[in-house]
């Protein structure tokens, strides 16, 4: 088979000078586009951060500001190819809509994520109860959101699972209410055992004068009358004040006297008569 080279020269150099300035324009637009997409995305970072925007809603939105003009600028640079962009928005949209049903689940983390960045029902560093997991917040993305227990544990929660469920933020507020309860024996003075509470209150500095605390007689239980402590603290003294409170409370009621009863249950033994023979 013979192959007529200065044909096929010919056509080569024919495609080049009719897509050679398509192809040079289409690169153009995409290198040049990417870098004014890029600046753009980084200018809108700034004034948000000039205006004190959350840092995590800043990534999220330079993200999303960045991509879609990214999205444009290959539009562009397909227009330049002499690309039908009807035609090619088209087949990205039926690829995006398979996409979309293969990873339902991810894009359901995704738009929870797009929630929790927007409303900020929790911040990082606060402290929450979400998705079944305690902890401080220390990273929220799109997908997931990282939590750190007490026990120094990472957890790394689906955003869905988050915002499906019941959010409590416990460090949402400045201060916090300690709840404390603690039981005295029946033959124990009422007043005398309320008179130390108040003291040991009192001579807590950490605990705010107002909300004012309360202390009272909470129940008659069956072996002991208790009472509640409520006193308020600022948020990061919650934990510290809890467990000065309870050893204050012993050792106090021990020195001055005042029982803390424990659940006991008293057993009579009776002797049944010998039967006579």
């Amino acid at each position: 088979m013979n192959i007529n080279v200065e044909k096929i020269i010919e056509v080569m150099t024919t495609y080049l000078k009719e897509y050679s300035p398509k192809v040079i324009a289409a690169l153009l637009v995409l290198v040049i586009g990417k870098i004014i997409a890029r600046k753009i995305a980084n200018l809108i970072s700034k004034l948000l951060k000039r205006n004190k925007v959350d840092i995590t809603l800043i990534g999220f939105l330079e993200s999303i500001i960045y991509y879609t003009l990214l999205i444009i600028v290959v539009i562009a640079a397909a227009g330049q190819l002499g690309i039908n962009t009807t035609s090619f928005l088209t087949i990205v949209g039926a690829a995006g809509l398979a996409v979309g049903l293969a990873l339902k689940d991810t894009l359901s983390n995704f738009a929870s994520g797009v929630m929790l960045i927007l409303f900020a029902p929790f911040r990082v560093g606060d402290a929450v109860n979400a998705g079944g997991v305690g902890g401080k917040v220390e990273k929220i993305t799109v997908f997931n959101t990282i939590i750190h227990t007490p026990d120094n544990q990472k957890v790394i929660v689906p955003n869905s699972n988050i915002t499906s469920g019941v959010i409590t933020n416990i460090t949402a507020n400045p201060t916090r209410r300690v709840d404390l309860s603690v039981g005295i024996g029946y033959g124990d003075s009422i007043p005398k055992a309320k008179d130390i509470l108040n003291r040991i209150v009192k001579e807590d500095k950490r605990i705010l004068p107002d909300p004012a605390p309360t202390i009272a007689v909470s129940e008659l239980g069956s072996s002991s009358v208790n009472f509640v402590i409520r006193p308020w603290v600022k948020k990061e003294n919650y934990w510290d004040v809890y467990f000065s409170l309870t050893e204050k409370i012993k050792i106090t009621f021990d020195e001055e006297g005042v029982s803390i009863p424990y659940p006991q249950t008293d057993v009579h033994l009776f002797q049944e008569g010998k039967k006579e023979s």
